[in-house]
């Protein structure tokens, strides 16, 4: 049986023959809205979802059609912005969770097929320091990973790595056992909020040059990690393997854990908090505070400050006017809590580009999008992740500078967010903040890939990838149930095809009759399904 998909009563979107049965363990036993795709032998079901897409113009039939990959095809109005775009899609979180296992292998080679078909070209796939380097330091087992990197080579596809030095909350991960144990008796080597509260997911930037980790640093644990990476994957590094991202800090992003709470139910993003009291951290700050000449201004961070999950304005340091962040003791801080971040950042990065830098393959680094508070004028949720970023202040001029002097690229997620969908009270707007950031990378030379931070949005992510400074690569996150549920894939295939012909209005396509296909041999095994990541 065949994966037919093809979308509009007027449009011809795709033609695909897949000879895939594990298409439909994408789908998997999941629960969407409340409704069960079910499960019969040798065939697929998606009762509800079925007829909701007949009633929007969508036919469903068991019928094998050739299909030509979307993306090859030429189209007489294309926007010259498509000679660079690249479209990849992120392989689920756990792909690989315990080192020499895939995770539904049959389900990922379905659907790297469907997404080859379909005319991406690439998977991005996370590789775990707590998964690769679990039980001892030096240890390393890749062969999860090396079988993945064949499964893409084999669909023809191209491959971004990112390499994770934090841990997973949801699929969990957490980071490798030996440094685990070693935090249970140095808790300094974690970020500490100013409660004294762990934050045990990635390693303090503090500690980066710091033989805390029976007797080596965390930079060189990082770069013998880098050496093992390398000499594994040297058969793919620069064939296969074309984009490796560097895991920076939390979610893999150069930022302090500041909003590693989630905000309580119902209420708006809080500001987050400083992230400057471990040990390591407070002792880099009293160095600092003594060089300038005021020792009390390092014995700690702004006192004057709200909660994770406060608004700016429940104390006088974030206050628009004649707050403590205008101050000469807010500027030194924040100057030095921003520099500190930038400097980890440069440390990495460098070490990346050191050992990369020789094969075809493009380097990148993660810088958040923290757009709530950003039509104030202190940017508070900025200033707590590390961007000193300010109503009168640019703080990705270092940052932008730092990724240029690497020679590294910039990842940004939330390319899917607009402002009319954020809430009014939380000041947000994720479209200037990115507008910023893009011009700052403009100006020093520095490319932009992009993200989502969650399923939909396609039309702003297409408005984002296609405007006067397109990007040269996006990814997708990510390949789960969800993404080829009938309640998304379809759309995702509109998207792709808008891609390749931006201009294509729906009345120049040729009336003919198109059916919406879709059928799949289901896997007799009862169990394979993707995780949502």
């Amino acid at each position: 049986m065949e994966v037919l998909v093809m979308c509009s009563s007027q449009a011809k979107i795709c033609k695909t023959e897949l000879g895939c049965r594990d298409l439909r363990s994408c789908f998997g036993k999941t629960n969407y809205k409340n409704e069960t795709f079910s499960r019969k032998p040798n065939s697929v079901s998606f009762d509800k979802q079925i007829s909701r897409l007949r009633k929007a113009g969508l036919r469903f039939t068991v019928k094998a059609v050739h299909f030509e990959p979307i993306l090859e095809a030429k189209s007489s109005t294309g926007s010259k912005s498509l000679d660079r775009l690249r479209l990849f899609v992120g392989l689920p979180l756990d792909a690989v969770s315990d080192g020499n296992t895939v995770n539904q292998a049959r389900a990922i080679a379905a659907g790297l097929k469907a997404l080859k078909l379909l005319g991406v070209e690439g998977v991005e796939l996370p590789v775990w320091w707590g998964v690769v380097e679990n039980e001892e330091m030096g240890k390393y087992e890749w062969s999860g990973y090396l079988a993945v990197a064949e499964m893409v080579q084999k669909a023809g596809l191209k491959l971004h790595i990112s390499l994770c030095f934090h841990a997973s909350g949801q699929p969990k991960i957490a980071l490798p056992k030996w440094v685990m144990k070693i935090g249970e008796s140095q808790l300094s080597i974690f970020f500490t909020d100013r409660l004294g509260q762990p934050y045990r997911e990635c390693l303090s930037l503090a500690v980066d040059d710091l033989a805390v980790l029976d007797g080596k640093t965390p930079i060189q644990v990082y770069r013998d990690f880098c050496e093992s990476f390398k000499s594994s994957f040297s058969a793919f590094i620069g064939s296969t393997i074309t984009g490796i991202s560097m895991g920076l800090g939390p979610n893999g992003e150069l930022r302090y854990p500041s909003h590693h709470k989630p905000a309580k139910s119902g209420t708006i993003t809080g500001v987050g908090e400083f992230q400057c009291y471990d040990t390591n951290m407070l002792n880099l700050l009293k160095h600092n505070a003594e060089a300038n000449g005021n020792p009390l201004w390092g014995l700690g961070g702004p006192h004057d400050v709200p909660t994770y999950y406060q608004s700016p304005n429940l104390s006088t340091f974030f206050n628009d006017h004649s707050g403590s962040w205008e101050s000469p003791y807010g500027d030194f801080f924040l100057s030095w809590y921003s520099s500190e971040l930038v400097s980890h950042g440069n440390r990495l990065l460098s070490l990346t580009s050191s050992f990369f830098g020789d094969f075809e393959v493009n380097v990148y680094g993660k810088v958040p999008l923290m757009h709530s508070w950003y039509k104030t004028r202190a940017h508070p949720s900025e200033l707590t992740a590390g961007f000193y970023n300010t109503a009168s202040r640019n703080g990705y001029e270092a940052v932008a500078e730092m990724f240029a002097r690497n020679s590294c690229k910039i990842i940004l997620p939330g390319m899917d967010l607009s402002d009319k969908h954020q809430p009014h009270d939380s000041l947000s707007s994720p479209e200037s903040l990115l507008a910023q950031i893009r011009t700052t990378c403009n100006k020093h030379g520095v490319e932009i890939a992009g993200q989502n931070l969650a399923s939909g949005g396609l039309e702003q992510i297409k408005k984002n990838m296609l405007g006067e400074n397109p990007i040269e690569l996006f990814t997708y996150q990510r390949m789960g149930a969800r993404f080829f549920s009938p309640e998304h894939f379809p759309s995702f295939t509109e998207f792709v095809r808008s891609l390749n012909q931006p201009e294509l209005q729906r009345d120049d396509l040729p009336p003919e009759e198109v059916e919406a296909t879709e059928s799949v041999q289901m896997s007799s095994d009862p169990n394979i399904h993707l995780q949502t990541a």
